[in-house]
This record gives C-alpha cells, structure tokens and sequence, in this order.
C-alpha cells in the first residue's frame, strides 16, 4: 500500500516533487516552499489525507558532521550522536531550516511527511491554517521556537516562551544556558531579567563499560 502511495505521488505530483523517499515504512516528501499550499491541498483532497497530527521545525546546522567524543565510547550506535555511516545528511547552500508536516489519511490508513526546506537567511514559508486548522498552533510553536515565519497566519505569536524573551531556543547557535535569567524583585514588586550567572559548558556524556553483563572475559 505505501509503495503505491509513493508511486501516485510521484506520478501526480510530477511538478513540484524535489524528491521522493521511502525509508522505514514510510513515505516523504521534499517540496519547494513556494508550492507548499497547492501541495497540501491536493493532498487533502485528493489524496485523502484529512488530518494533520503534527508540524515541526529543524535546523540541519552541523547536522551529521559531529559526534560526541569520548574516549571509550564506540564507533556507532546508542553511545554516539550520529551514526556519520548511514545517517548523515548534507545542507544544500542557502537552506539551513526546515519544517517537516506529518499527515494521516483516516480513510486510506496512511501517514505521509512533507518536508519544505527554508532560506537560512528568512525562513518564510506559507501558513497550512486554511488547509488544517490544527496547524495554527504548530506553527506558533515553530515561530516561537526556531523563527519561522508563516506568511498570512492570523495570530502568529509567541506560545511556550515569554512575550518579552529574545531569542529561538531551539536555534543550535542559541546558547544552552539562554541569554537572560528571571527572578522575582521584592523591592520593585515584578519579574526582571538579568544576564546568566553560569558559565556555559559542553555536556558530554558518560559511557560506561565496566559490566559484567558486557564483558564476558570476565566471567
């Protein structure tokens, strides 16, 4: 069934398809951002896919090019960042962001993903609310979270962050500590910001490989 849904897709969507993909079970698509609204209407209508579960940001900065490094950990696996042989991805020129749209079709029993990559320099992609309402709120996370910006959204405002704060948390160069801190002023009766008194550093995780459970030698 989701071979047949790739193959329709790249038979009726022809024009606008950067790339196809079927990897895991599941089928996604890359579209340009100028097409993002009569692709997901035609998608809706045409392809059945009534629903939309979930809308997210990514930012690929770096993506697949590090690891983390400790000195005991293995070459792949759970014990590091990315798997550099089978998981990495390149960042074409100009396009850092991206927002990823996960659908389900009720009717048909199919998930599809569309992914849109987005100029790095003004991430600027066209609000779905018309298409899905459930997308007013994912595309306010996506705002608040990474700057995204969608064109012709009617409240596109911060959700999960403060109305005053500065900033995309979930932008890799933002800083893991953040910019400010907030406290409660006794004399002045209100919340203040003020610049982070700790210092940044890098997490690294712990691996461990003194088990027994592991190390059969030692049985």
């Amino acid at each position: 069934m989701t071979q047949a849904l790739k193959s329709k897709l790249e038979s009726e969507l022809a024009d606008v398809l950067l790339d196809c993909e079927y990897v895991g079970g599941e089928v996604t698509i890359h579209i340009a951002a100028e097409h993002v609204l009569t692709t997901c209407q035609t998608l809706r209508d045409s392809f059945g896919f009534e629903q939309l579960s979930d809308l997210c940001g990514v930012d690929y900065s770096t993506y697949g090019s590090s690891a983390w490094v400790t000195k005991t950990a293995t070459d792949m696996g759970f014990s590091r960042a990315v798997d550099g042989a089978c998981h990495s991805e390149s960042v074409d020129e100009g396009f850092r962001y991206a927002v990823v749209y996960h659908l389900l079709s009720i009717q048909h029993n199919q998930r599809l993903r569309v992914k849109v990559r987005l100029d790095a320099a003004q991430p600027l992609v066209d609000s779905v609310t018309s298409i899905w309402e459930s997308a007013n709120w994912f595309e306010r996370e996506a705002f608040d979270l990474f700057g995204i910006l969608f064109n012709e959204h009617q409240d596109l405002r911060r959700i999960l962050t403060d109305y005053g704060f500065i900033g995309h948390p979930f932008r890799k160069d933002f800083p893991l500590i953040g910019n400010v801190e907030m406290r409660y002023d006794a004399d002045k009766k209100r919340v203040v910001y003020e610049p982070v008194s700790i210092e940044e550093r890098t997490l690294v995780p712990r691996v461990i490989r003194d088990d027994n459970r592991h190390n059969k030698s030692q049985n």
